[in-house]
């Protein structure tokens, strides 16, 4: 007599999870909609909802980054200096250096994907916490941009604001690019080889050395990835301001790591998603601008957007012991 073989019910199960994650957020970016629309009469219009996607993208490229830091159990503190050092040397390849727009994109895309090179291979190579190495290298880019601007903002004009160009409804390009590498961004960690193993040494480092994979390159590739991405966000920063101001990006390392986590990333690793933390993006969006339209002051933002970040992690505190028991 054959043994009866079992069903597996965690494909589903996980699927299920999965699902109720994304109806969550969505229940709570809806709810905020709603609010701030009963609050403030003006909330509720196409040009507040346009002016919320134009501002995100550099936001939202960050976070698809800083999701896979968090999935491998790390942190990148660097980003918001990394933002305005890649501003910085593409405004002035393009204002003192004779260079054309597209060389100085360039230009500012290496110097972001070469500092989460450097970031990761020391990380990597002294086995220090990136939290650490982070934080020395988020002072020495911002230093970095200092001296590339002479600590003045750099006002470039037109010549760099292609990015931040309207298309349909007064969308920006920067914010379709930031859709199209949210979706790039989630089929890279749930459809490679590359993404399992950065999901692998999150759950389990050591399991995954004994597998045969190789964590070191994988975590070097990864910051040197989100490096890249900062660099991105520079570049897109400028095109909407039209200048490169050296303080660009102070204190939006917190607000990435804030808009990943509500997402449901988890900060003990193993566990994210690119499409969750862009949702988190929009309600990290949408809390600042109606709590603008309000008339919130701005420590009355700080706190309650503090707030919401510590509910996050709580949550997903609360999600990781009923895990465990189960």
């Amino acid at each position: 007599m054959s043994a009866a073989v079992p069903s597996n019910p965690a494909p589903r199960s996980g699927l299920n999870a999965q699902l109720g994650t994304y109806l969550g957020l969505a229940v709570v970016l809806l709810g905020m909609v709603a609010l701030f629309s009963s609050l403030s009469e003006y909330f509720f219009t196409t040009d507040t909802f346009v002016a919320i996607v134009n501002e995100i993208p550099a936001l939202a490229v960050m976070a698809v980054g800083m999701t896979f830091v968090l999935i491998i159990a790390g942190i990148d503190l660097s980003v918001g200096s990394v933002l305005a050092l890649s501003a910085a040397l593409s405004a002035m390849a393009v204002l003192q250096w004779g260079w054309t727009t597209p060389a100085a994109a360039l230009l500012g895309l290496a110097a972001g994907a070469l500092c989460g090179l450097v970031l990761g291979s020391v990380s990597v190579a002294w086995r220090l916490p990136s939290f650490i190495v982070s934080l020395g290298m988020l002072e020495v880019v911002r230093g970095a941009a200092y001296l590339v601007t002479g600590s003045r903002t750099q006002y470039v004009g037109e010549r760099i604001s292609g990015l931040a160009a309207p298309l349909v409804g007064g969308v920006s390009v920067a914010f379709l690019l930031a859709v199209v590498l949210v979706v790039v961004g989630q089929l890279v960690l749930t459809r490679t080889v590359f993404g399992r193993s950065v999901v692998g040494i999150g759950t389990n480092e050591e399991a995954m050395r004994l597998a045969g994979v190789d964590p070191r390159p994988v975590r070097i590739v990864v910051f040197t990835l989100t490096g890249l991405l900062a660099g991105l966000a520079g570049l897109m920063q400028a095109a909407r301001m039209e200048a490169a101001d050296p303080n660009a990006g102070q204190g939006m390392e917190l607000r990435v790591i804030a808009a990943v986590v509500i997402g449901g990333t988890s900060l003990m690793g193993g566990r994210g998603s690119v499409v969750n933390t862009f949702i988190g993006v929009l309600i990290i969006a949408v809390l600042e601008a109606g709590l603008a339209q309000v008339g919130a002051s701005e420590p009355s933002k700080r706190i309650i957007t503090g707030c919401v970040i510590v509910v996050a992690v709580i949550v997903d505190t609360l999600r990781q012991r009923r895990a465990g028991k189960g």
